[in-house]
């Protein structure tokens, strides 16, 4: 089950909290420990590429965008 039907479910217990609150201890996703679905870009959300040095948290794809604005050089 994915994170998205999981929460998709919840609407249909609003008026029953007792069974909203058995549904959630049985079916909530974990929380993640290790792995590629650890890490996760803050600014697009892509989980390949990741780039942690310096506690920047961001893709590639987005520290391209912007390395310059945050004090980065480009060398060539």
């Amino acid at each position: 089950m994915t994170a998205s039907d999981w929460r998709k479910a919840l609407k249909q217990f609003k008026r029953k909290p007792a069974i909203k609150a058995k549904y959630i201890k049985h079916n909530k996703p974990k929380d993640r420990t290790m792995g590629i679905a650890k890490q996760k870009c803050e600014k697009c959300g892509r989980f390949g590429a990741h780039l942690s040095q310096y506690k920047l948290n961001l893709c590639r794809h987005c520290f391209r965008e912007i390395a310059v604005d945050i004090g980065f050089k480009k060398y060539s």
